[in-house]
């Protein structure tokens, strides 16, 4: 998956690359939703559960189901799970249905069949199931179980965000600021960006950060820019820790910085994807030949401490 951002190049003269910035085009998460898993580890309590599922109470079928597909109180198997969604399912439970066209997205319990998955998805959808929704626009949008088409995947954002689904919401934007199934429409693309990063969708913060840069769709403002990218970076998205890290570098936003800038770009370079971990350590390298050994030892340090308050807040 490609995504929007601001990319930093390593460069050989300072000065001007550390002004450089390119903007690229962003696409849709097109992560499917998961169905919430968690239920009673009570042995009492399921046993209960399992009378009223056999007797065709289809929310204790998914309560049943989601135990079987997390292995709580009962030995993970996916099979089972997937025997009770459906009985839930075949009576029109919309929570069952999505769950079912999950479990046939991923391959949990049955063969993967991408048709299969939309079928059950379009049920849900089809009841209001927000969740749903969100799936089935991702399946549009990716021609996965049907042909691609950009119409219908905006049509089913559209729907899923008007119910205030955040990643909805983000795709929706993604696809005015792309002009994919609407008309391109930078206002539009940060309107919905804004629903989803105050909800705290790091992705849609790190994007509105990028419209308030480059002056798209909103006035530019480098300080509004640097309070979305600090909230995505809070959270841990790379992208906007290198964003962070060139505002302090350049002075953009918030005062010039080394040490702040080196902090960023430090964490930006512990990265999953190579490209945005390369980039980090190249510009952090290059911005250390300015920096005495006392600011980044202290930048390190920073580093160190941030990254151990992070892993404690994700346990």
């Amino acid at each position: 998956m490609t995504y929007r951002a601001r990319l930093f190049i390593p460069f050989g003269v300072l000065a001007a690359l550390l002004l450089s910035v390119v903007a690229g085009a962003q696409t849709p998460v097109a992560r499917p939703q998961a169905p919430e898993v968690t239920v009673s580890t009570d042995t009492a309590e399921l046993a209960a559960i399992r009378v009223k599922a056999n007797a065709g109470d289809v929310a204790a079928q998914v309560l049943l189901g989601r135990a079987y597909a997390a292995g709580q109180g009962v030995p993970k198997d996916d099979a089972q799970a997937v025997a009770w969604f459906r009985k839930a399912a075949d009576q029109g439970f919309a929570k069952a249905q999505f769950t079912l066209g999950w479990m046939y997205d991923n391959g949990l319990g049955v063969v993967k069949d991408d048709v299969q998955a939309v079928a059950w998805s379009r049920k849900a959808a089809d009841q209001g199931h927000a969740g749903a929704q969100f799936n089935l626009g991702n399946s549009y949008f990716n021609g996965e179980g049907v042909p691609k088409d950009d119409a219908q995947a905006v049509a089913w954002f559209r729907k899923a965000a008007d119910q205030g689904h955040a990643g909805a919401q983000f795709n929706l934007g993604n696809s005015y600021f792309n002009g994919e199934g609407v008309m391109k429409d930078d206002a539009q693309a940060v309107a919905w960006y804004r629903k989803a990063a105050d909800q705290g969708l790091a992705t849609a913060q790190f994007n509105l950060g990028n419209s308030y840069f480059n002056g798209e769709g909103v006035p530019k403002d480098d300080a509004q820019a640097v309070a979305w990218y600090r909230k995505a970076a809070d959270q841990g998205h790379a992208g906007a820790q290198v964003n962070l890290g060139k505002s302090y570098c350049n002075g953009e936003g918030v005062p010039k910085d080394d040490v702040s800038a080196y902090l960023w770009l430090n964490l930006a370079g512990l990265a999953v994807d190579d490209d945005v971990a390369r980039r980090a350590r190249d510009t952090r390298e290059t911005l250390a030949k300015r920096m005495t050994p006392a600011q980044i030892a202290e930048a390190q340090r920073r580093s160190r401490e941030w990254f151990d308050t992070f892993q404690k807040r994700k346990r």
